[in-house]
């Protein structure tokens, strides 16, 4: 009979006696001196484990049964029964047991019954998913992801797979990865010096991309409503609990959306997540609610009822002048919000979602567009309670004389972004789109506090191991 999993006998309501074949990873076993064995069995489809009840009768009883230890891969076949206990609903009567993988050394697998400390388990990223606290992540990150495609195609989205390679940094700023396969030893430079890129792969220095947005906005000028998901990189040498030189983003881009209509979409796209996320991972959640936040689902139930603050930069700023509170960053007009002055608006003044509109230019990318001020422009920062800054967006700028001012007070050469421009030039619309990084939404419903704990191989400075 072919084998199904632990979810299916929880979700479809296999008939109890009836003969199943399951798979998975022993948690714990138990031998009593009467003859039987309690094996409780998980195969990471849901957070329910299941008991298996071996007796002595089993051929391999003495030869191999008795001998299983945590982490132990096995095939069980039986029958299933109503549990007698309180702690589980259904248990395997087994009439067969296939040891499929043993561990060979029980003293040094780091995945012991005992508890481990967070810091340990990153040390064994390849073996830590095997732990209650990873598979729960595991399976939130995955409804998260599921439901974030659910809600844009529903909402009338195109997923668009934008370049992981490129040329161009879309922020204007900040350090990439490069990538080529100019050999190390023997480099090809100019008669200045320098590297000769047109040497290299692609005729031209190259980089891992910081954002999809660029290319996106290409599509957004055809399609109206598109979106990317998928891995971005940035080379900064920081060394924190919410830094990771590779990640997820992301991006949505709406043409004929403004500033206020791509922030109440961002809003709404937010609660359907954590709609779902109660509703489809309600074990899992509990799970952390017991381990890691006490407050969790009162939270999450908040975030989905309450409408978010909307305020502007220079209330935002007031509002921090005013505060008196001891800010390591000093606060004044003109400066850049640091992680403490947005939690600040979060947590202590509003203790409600926030989101900051129309910042100083000169505090945003070029392509933002400039309100009619000629000081601001049409930015949004959508904050969060213990994470701070969650979705960075903006309208675009559309018209190509005012972006061509922006690239110049920024010191970028138009020819860079010539096909960027030609999207100004070409039947021009207004449009607006936002980012978001997918590990920060993860550690925010989850409530953990490093995003190395929410990746599953996370690459950060001096770290690329597995």
């Amino acid at each position: 009979m072919s084998a199904i999993s632990i979810s299916e006998i929880y979700k479809d309501g296999i008939i109890v006696n009836t003969l199943i074949t399951i798979s998975g990873w022993v948690r714990s076993c138990r031998s009593s001196k009467s003859g039987f064995s309690f094996i409780t069995v998980y195969d990471g489809s849901c957070f329910d484990s299941i008991q298996v009840i071996a007796n002595n009768t089993l051929c391999n009883y003495y030869k191999d049964i008795i001998y299983l230890t945590i982490g132990c891969s096995i095939e069980i076949s039986g029958k299933l029964i109503l549990s007698i206990g309180k702690e589980q609903k259904y248990e395997i009567k087994a009439k067969k047991i296939k040891i499929l993988g043993w561990i060979k050394n029980p003293e040094t697998y780091p995945i012991s019954a005992k508890k481990h400390s967070i810091e340990h388990l990153r040390e064994f990223a390849h073996l830590r998913s095997r732990t209650n606290l990873i598979g729960v992540i595991v399976r939130i990150r995955n409804e998260i992801f599921q439901s974030l495609h659910h809600f844009l195609h529903k909402k009338g989205y195109y997923w668009i797979p934008t370049p992981i390679i490129t040329s161009l940094n879309t922020e204007g700023a900040g350090e990439m990865f490069r990538v080529s396969t100019i050999d190390m030893n023997n480099i090809p430079r100019k008669k200045n010096g320098s590297v000769d890129f047109k040497k290299d792969f692609f005729g031209k220095e190259s980089f891992l991309t910081v954002s999809g947005q660029l290319n996106l906005e290409a599509y957004a000028c055809s399609l109206s409503k598109v979106y990317t998901l998928g891995p971005t990189f940035r080379a900064e040498n920081s060394n924190t609990s919410r830094h990771l030189a590779e990640f997820w983003m992301l991006e949505v881009e709406s043409s004929f959306f403004n500033l206020h209509q791509i922030s109440t979409f961002a809003e709404d796209m937010l609660k359907y997540i954590c709609k779902c996320v109660l509703k489809n991972c309600i074990k899992d959640i509990k799970f952390l609610k017991n381990y890691i936040d006490s407050d969790i689902i009162n939270r999450l139930e908040n975030f989905v009822s309450t409408e978010f603050i909307r305020i502007n930069y220079i209330d935002a700023i007031n509002i921090l002048l005013d505060s008196c509170y001891p800010f390591k960053n000093v606060v004044s007009i003109g400066c850049d919000l640091n992680s403490e002055h947005e939690r600040y608006l979060v947590e202590k003044h509003f203790k409600s979602p926030v989101i900051i509109t129309n910042y100083p230019k000169e505090l945003k990318a070029f392509y933002m567009r400039l309100n009619d001020d000629n000081k601001t422009v049409a930015a949004m920062d959508l904050l969060v309670p213990g994470i701070g800054e969650l979705i960075g967006g903006s309208q675009r700028e559309e018209r190509i004389t005012v972006l061509d001012l922006r690239l110049s007070e920024l010191g970028l050469k138009k020819e860079n972004y010539w096909w960027y421009r030609d999207l100004r030039r070409y039947g021009t619309v207004h449009h607006s789109g936002f980012g978001m990084g997918f590990e920060r939404l993860v550690a925010y419903i989850s409530g953990m506090s490093n995003v190395r704990d929410i990746i599953p191989f996370p690459r950060t400075v001096k770290n690329a191991n597995f």
